[in-house]
């Protein structure tokens, strides 16, 4: 389900920016053409010079002439100055409108399934908004040039039918020629953009993942994946730009016969004494100044079909479900949390119970079958059979904010932000400074602020700042902080060594289990954990194949082999 009132397709978004933007663009769209309009007046004014000053020989004439080219260039300069502002700010404006719709839809509480990389998702924000916003300058530049090229064409018509004539059926055949050329160029620039994309997507993952890649030795692998993706988006560009550089081509090509012509009849007309001096001389600027704007109308249709490449993406990503679909119900108390026979990828047929207050260990012997059950309890998936339960209703059916409210998801992985270690731990601030300290103690994190002379204050980086387990510490120590009535962590302690695993199960104990008891399900193959649980539940090939005290389950085989696995 989309987002209220996103446009479902490129075209809707186009409009619905030019709608927008109407009263700031109508008064740009005006100055530029009187920019352009002046800008074909000035040959025409020379001409009038020539004719009615210097032929003659009269200098109030030439005074008068002077003055009036003088306010003409002033005309012709403020009309574009302002024109192009108007332009512009609509332009960074819209760009700024369409940044914050995307990041808005893909952080919404309920998510968005957009199936992108972050890097992905950047570029989109970025480079696809740009393009589309652009369009509004290009359409602006085209109008005027349209209406340019009209009152040329009426002063040339006025002069000499044949010219006139000339240039009003010469002009439409070469746009419409150029326009052959812009499906290409679209098709070329949507696949720059999304290889561009990937690539940023792809370097982003790389860095985020730079030490795992470090300590596995998978350097010049990941190094020869970006290489790859690096390699065809230059070779998506490349076929883009040759695609301008035909469009260039063929519409300066066009244009240049055309007004070759044009100026070969003018000056047969001018030899034969049907035209004056002045009158030559302004068409031969005419012809000159023409240039440009036929140009602008024979790049419009690309110009207008690489913005629509780009609004296409957009919309796609505005349009994409969300993870979690809309819902109604809010968990009753006691807040117990359950899967009943869940059969959902590799679960088959699972059954899990944490009782109101319980702190259950769970112990899966595959990584697939542990995502799937973290997918299935937050309502990113629906089980093929079976129910997955929080405080008795079936979590698809619960709004996600009634959920989240009650339930928390620590995922196994760690995503931290730009900021300090009290933002990442407390960003809400509901806590003091003594509260997150006893919450950084029972994360076994508390170095992490005493060993620092900033304190709580110390910047962490999203990525790059800290250990894999500094990490974990301080994501741990967030998912404590957040103290909801159920928390589920997935692989809290895989990044720190057995001592500190032993201090965040006794501070995970103790905080979650004092005076008063939330339930918690762990995710773990770690001892130390799986010691402080009230029971534990064993899974294998997506099975409950047991569940007891971890000292009655230290008795199976298979059960100590799934600890060690």
């Amino acid at each position: 389900m989309a987002s209220p009132g996103v446009p479902p397709t490129g075209a809707r978004l186009i409009r619905r920016m030019l709608r927008r933007h109407r009263g700031r663009l109508v008064l740009s769209y005006t100055l530029l053409s009187i920019w352009q309009v002046c800008e074909a007046l000035v040959p025409v004014a020379i001409g009038l010079i020539i004719d009615r000053a210097i032929a003659p020989g009269d200098l109030t004439a030439f005074v008068v002439g002077a003055i009036a080219l003088t306010v003409l260039m002033g005309v012709l300069s403020l009309s574009y100055r302002f024109g192009a502002r108007l332009g512009f700010g609509a332009v960074q404006r819209e760009q700024h409108a369409l940044r914050l719709e995307i990041f808005d839809h893909v952080l919404d509480p309920d998510g968005a399934r957009t199936g992108l990389l972050a890097g992905e998702t950047v570029s989109v924000a970025t480079g696809d908004a740009l393009a589309v916003s652009t369009v509004v300058r290009q359409l602006g530049y085209a109008v005027s040039a349209l209406v340019a090229t009209a009152a040329s064409a009426i002063y040339l018509l006025w002069l000499d039918v044949a010219l006139g004539l000339l240039v009003l059926v010469g002009v439409p055949l070469i746009v419409a020629a150029s326009q052959l050329l812009s499906p290409v160029i679209a098709r070329r620039f949507g696949a720059e953009q999304a290889a561009v994309a990937g690539a940023s997507g792809m370097a982003t993952d790389l860095i985020q993942g730079m030490r795992p890649l470090k300590g596995v030795g998978a350097e010049r692998v990941a190094a020869e994946r970006y290489r790859r993706s690096s390699r065809s988006a230059e070779r998506a560009a490349l076929r883009t730009v040759r695609g301008w550089g035909a469009l260039s081509a063929a519409t300066t090509g066009l244009s240049g016969l055309l007004l070759a012509a044009d100026a070969q009849l003018a000056g047969s007309r001018a030899l034969s004494g049907e035209l004056s001096l002045g009158e030559f001389v302004a068409i031969v600027g005419l012809t000159q100044f023409l240039a440009e704007p036929v140009s602008q109308l024979g790049w419009l249709g690309a110009d207008a079909a690489r913005s629509y490449a780009s609004a296409r993406r957009i919309a796609d990503v505005l349009a994409t479900p969300r993870l979690v679909g809309e819902g109604g119900n809010a968990p009753e108390p006691p807040y117990a949390l359950e899967l009943d026979h869940v059969s959902a990828g590799p679960l088959r047929d699972l059954v899990l119970k944490a009782a109101p207050g319980d702190l259950v260990g769970v112990v899966v012997d595959d990584p697939a079958a542990s995502d799937a059950m973290v997918s299935v309890l937050t309502g990113e998936r629906v089980p093929d059979s079976g129910a997955a339960l929080l405080g008795g209703t079936p979590v698809s059916s619960l709004g996600t904010r009634e959920r989240r409210s009650v339930l928390l998801v620590a995922a196994h992985r760690v995503d931290l932000f730009d900021g300090s270690v009290r933002f990442n731990v407390d960003p809400h601030g509901r806590h003091d400074d003594d509260a997150l300290t006893r919450i950084l103690t029972a994360s076994a994190a508390e170095d992490l602020v005493t060993a620092h002379p900033d304190g709580l204050e110390r910047r962490v980086r999203a990525s790059g700042s800290l250990s894999g387990g500094q990490r974990q510490r301080i994501a741990f120590a967030r998912a404590l902080a957040h103290d909801t009535p159920v928390l589920l962590l997935q692989d809290p302690t895989s990044a720190v060594d057995s001592v500190t695993e032993e201090a965040i199960a006794r501070g995970l104990r103790a905080t979650r289990h004092g005076s008063a008891p939330r339930t918690t399900v762990v995710i773990t193959s770690s001892p130390s954990l799986l010691a402080q649980a009230d029971h534990v539940v064993l899974v294998l090939d997506g099975r409950t194949v047991a569940t007891g005290p971890h000292t009655q389950l230290l008795e199976r085989a298979d059960y100590v082999e799934a600890v060690l696995r």
